[in-house]
C-alpha cells in the first residue's frame, strides 16, 4: 500500500509538473510585446517598415518583418506559426485560398488597395492592339479573374454571363482580336513586357519597375474596387494584444504618408 501510495503522488507530482510546463509554454507563446509580420518583398515591406516604426516608437511593440516573393508562402507560414499576421491578400484571394487549402483565418484590418492596370512598352494605347497580340495576366485564380473583367470592361474581350472574380480564359465567350492571355506568375509580369505587347500588373509589382498606373497605365482598374487588401491573423491570435496594436501603428498617418509617396500616389487607402 506504501509503495502504491508513493506512485500515486510520484504521478501526481508529474501530471502537476506537466501541467505548469504546459501553461508556462501557453504563456510564452502569447508575447504582446512583439509581431511577426509576413509582407511581400519590395515596395510593400518599404511601407510594413514605417508600420514596423510606428508600432515601436508610440507603442512599444518590437516588430519582425518576414518578406515572401510569392503569393503561396505567407499563408502556408500563418497557418504554421512562423509568423503572426501577414498583409499582403485582398478578400477575393483570401477566400479563395480558405476555400482550397481550409486554413483558419480571420481579418484584422484593412490596408491599401494596390489598383491593376495595363502596361506596354511597345504600345500607348489599346487603338494599337492588333489581331493575335499577346496579353499577360496573373496565373492566380483571383488576379486572373480580376484581370479579365478589367480586359472585359475595356471591350477587349466578352466574358460569360455571371461568372465574376471565378473568370478563367475558358470563361471567354468574345474576343473580337483573338488576343492570345499568357498567363505568368505575378512576379514576371513585369520582365513579360519585352515579349508582349501589353501585361495586366498589381501595383505591387509594377512599382519594382518605377511603373505606376496613374502616370504609366494605358488603363487602370476603378479605385472603388473592392480588392483592399487585409492584415490577416488566424482565428486563435486575431484579438491578442499584438495584432491588435500592429493594425492600429499600419492604420496611421505616417504609413498612408509613405505609401503614397513609396508609390507616387498609387495606392488608395483602405480604411
Amino acid at each position: 500500500m506504501a509503495l502504491n501510495i508513493k506512485h500515486f503522488f510520484a504521478v501526481a507530482g508529474l501530471a502537476s509538473a506537466l501541467a505548469l510546463t504546459g501553461c508556462g509554454e501557453k504563456e510564452a507563446a502569447v508575447d504582446n510585446s512583439k509581431i511577426k509580420v509576413g509582407v511581400m518583398a519590395g515596395s510593400e515591406a518599404q511601407v510594413a517598415e514605417v508600420a514596423a516604426k510606428e508600432a515601436k516608437d508610440k507603442y512599444g511593440l518590437d516588430v519582425e518583418l518576414i518578406t515572401f516573393t510569392d503569393y503561396v508562402s505567407p499563408n502556408a507560414a500563418l497557418e504554421e506559426g512562423s509568423i503572426d499576421v501577414n498583409a499582403f491578400q485582398h478578400k477575393p484571394y483570401l477566400d479563395q485560398q480558405v476555400k482550397d487549402r481550409g486554413y483558419k483565418f480571420a481579418i484584422a484590418g484593412n490596408t491599401f488597395v494596390y489598383p491593376i492596370a495595363a502596361y506596354s512598352s511597345k504600345i500607348a494605347s489599346i487603338d494599337e492592339l492588333q489581331d493575335g497580340d499577346q496579353i499577360a495576366v496573373p496565373n492566380d485564380p483571383t488576379n486572373l479573374g480580376r484581370s479579365l473583367l478589367l480586359l472585359q470592361q475595356q471591350g477587349l474581350l466578352k466574358l460569360k454571363e455571371g461568372v465574376g472574380l471565378t473568370a478563367t480564359v475558358l470563361d471567354i465567350v468574345e474576343n473580337p482580336k483573338n488576343l492570345q492571355i499568357v498567363e505568368l506568375e505575378a512576379p514576371q509580369l513585369p520582365r513579360s513586357l519585352d515579349d508582349v505587347k501589353l501585361a495586366i500588373i498589381n501595383n505591387t509589382y509594377a512599382s519594382t519597375i518605377d511603373l505606376t498606373p496613374e502616370h504609366d497605365g494605358i488603363f487602370v482598374e476603378d479605385k472603388e474596387s473592392p480588392y483592399v487588401n487585409l492584415i490577416v491573423a488566424r482565428e486563435d491570435n486575431v484579438n491578442a494584444e499584438n495584432v491588435k496594436t500592429f493594425v492600429k501603428a499600419y492604420q496611421s498617418d505616417a504609413v498612408n504618408d509613405a505609401a503614397m509617396t513609396i508609390f507616387k500616389g498609387g495606392v488608395v487607402k483602405g480604411w
